[in-house]
């Protein structure tokens, strides 16, 4: 997998599994792994800016759901 598609899949996941940990209470990912993943595309959107997104979960504060 190439860095552009980790970050898609990336977001994509982590999206899935805040709604499962804040909507569902019913999370399916430790809270390290979750950060783990949240820190990696944190390194991978700082290494590539052309991904800037600004509906990716790096950008958000807090919750919005």
């Amino acid at each position: 997998m190439d860095y552009k598609q980790e970050i898609l899949q990336l977001r994509a996941d982590l999206k899935r599994w805040e709604r499962e940990y804040y909507v569902l209470n019913a999370p399916t990912i430790s809270d390290i792994d979750f950060d783990a993943a949240m820190h990696r595309l944190e390194a991978l959107e700082a290494a590539l800016p052309d991904m800037f997104d600004p509906d990716s979960p790096t950008q958000r504060v807090g919750s919005d759901i």
